[in-house]
């Protein structure tokens, strides 16, 4: 089976359950990055030939086409020349800005979405609440209950839809935590639908009672310069640390020697929701307790008081409380790890995450035949 995967991004670092999308599925892999008009297959300079380029260019002037012709004709071809059998996009408004190309290829269509594409209020409504989408499309990928929620109240046929949550890259299930520091570990991009400074806001509460306690924040992003300030007007410079974008061996030595992993998701003002966050797969499956919010996907992986403690999103306090309960009960903290990487290892493994994606296409391009 030969599968092309349509990205609008090539190797984003925030974006690593897409790479683990061509990493893992059987069969060739093709990936296609890049918006419409700029798309491009890894691994090769040229969709097509300089010969069916000429051909496209005498053709689009003969007939008088649009320039787009071209490009639309380079990327028909090549899924054709590479005997394409089911198409993968990654993201809902990838797939929308891509529907001309997909009616034309023919081929079966399995639509993944990921978070903001199917939550924030402008994003769906430009993208004519998918009806075009949903109407193409062989499957649709959900990654969370209330995503899967979200796109059946905007018309996704229930038959089409698919709930299949990430799986964290197996590195991460080898991670045996030593709970060694007062140290508390976040990573992620420093956005809306994150509130880091919620996280901060929370911390304060924690430092005043365990001056010797740490919050590390790994990422980079449009609030970062807001939390840096905040923490410096809380006099936290010291007990705080931003360590902006590392690696993922490095974010599994900090989960090594940490305590929990934090991460107060909420709901932007826009709309903007997370899937499931990777990290918080990550971090469970590597056999840390984890503190967040019941938000989006994460009620769905982490179980309040087993394998995490949970707070409602804005509620500072209850996150604060959540932290010095684990500063003051390790004990409670290593069973809470211990339960969330067997929890994770049993229903969300990239094992399974993969095994179930590769199905849905296997079977979208039995429906189409």
């Amino acid at each position: 089976m030969n599968i092309a995967i349509f990205s609008p991004n090539q190797n984003p670092y925030s974006e690593t359950f897409i790479q683990a999308h061509k990493k893992y599925l059987k069969g060739g892999v093709f990936y296609y990055y890049g918006k419409p008009g700029r798309v491009q297959l890894e691994g090769v300079s040229s969709l097509v030939n300089k010969w069916a380029l000429l051909r496209f260019r005498i053709i689009r002037k003969l007939k008088k086409y649009s320039f787009s012709y071209i490009k639309e004709q380079s990327v028909l071809t090549s899924l054709k020349n590479n005997a394409v059998d089911a198409i993968l996009v990654e993201y809902g408004t990838h797939a929308y800005a891509l529907l001309s190309i997909l009616k034309a290829s023919g081929l079966p269509v399995v639509v993944h979405f990921h978070g903001y594409d199917a939550s924030v209020h402008t994003v769906i409504k430009a993208c004519n609440d998918y009806k075009e989408v949903f109407s193409l499309a062989t499957k649709v990928v959900a990654v969370s209950r209330k995503m899967e929620q979200m796109l059946l109240a905007i018309g996704c046929p229930k038959e089409k839809l698919v709930y299949n949550v990430y799986g964290p890259q197996p590195e991460f299930e080898t991670v045996q935590p030593t709970y060694a520091k007062k140290q508390f570990i976040g990573i992620g991009r420093f956005t809306d639908k994150k509130a880091p400074y919620y996280t901060i806001m929370a911390f304060k509460e924690v430092a005043n009672k365990h001056p010797d306690a740490k919050l590390l924040l790994a990422g980079d992003g449009m609030l970062l310069n807001m939390c840096q300030n905040l923490v410096r007007h809380y006099h936290l410079e010291n007990q705080v640390q931003f360590l902006g974008i590392i690696t993922p061996d490095a974010y599994r030595e900090l989960l090594t020697e940490s305590l929990a992993f934090v991460q107060h998701s909420i709901t932007a003002a826009n709309g903007d929701m997370e899937g499931t966050p990777l990290a918080v797969l990550e971090a469970s499956v590597a056999g840390l307790p984890v503190i967040a919010t019941r938000h989006a996907g994460i009620p769905d992986v982490i179980v309040d008081g087993e394998t995490g403690l949970l707070c409602e999103e804005q509620d500072v306090t209850g996150m604060a409380n959540n932290m010095l309960q684990l500063l003051e009960d390790k004990a409670f903290a290593i069973k809470m790890g211990t339960s969330g990487k067997q929890h994770i290892l049993a229903h969300f493994s990239m094992e399974h995450h993969i095994a179930v994606l590769q199905d849905i296409l296997e079977g979208a391009m039995t429906q189409t035949i």
